[in-house]
């Protein structure tokens, strides 16, 4: 059997956080069954996997501004790459 989740935003995209979460989702998984103290360090490593992607998602964010702004920029449309600066 193969489960789809399907996750939706309305007016917006994924932020990193949400994109960090469902990441986390694909590699870790937690059973009920466990061993509690088991489940106590992967529900800790979780949180620290979803810190560690945000950032980076974050980072690749930021990075492909700066492509566009650069590419903008090269282009004559300094008032435009501004604008993608700002966001």
């Amino acid at each position: 059997m193969i489960k789809v989740d399907v996750h939706t935003t309305s007016g917006r995209g994924f932020s990193p956080e949400e994109l960090a979460e469902r990441c986390a989702d694909k590699i870790i998984h937690v059973s009920d069954a466990a061993d509690p103290v088991i489940q106590q360090q992967a529900r800790a490593f979780r949180k620290q996997l979803v810190a560690v992607v945000t950032q980076h998602l974050k980072d690749a964010v930021q990075s492909d501004r700066t492509t566009v702004y650069n590419a903008l920029v090269d282009a004559g449309q300094p008032q435009l790459a501004e604008l993608i600066r700002r966001l």
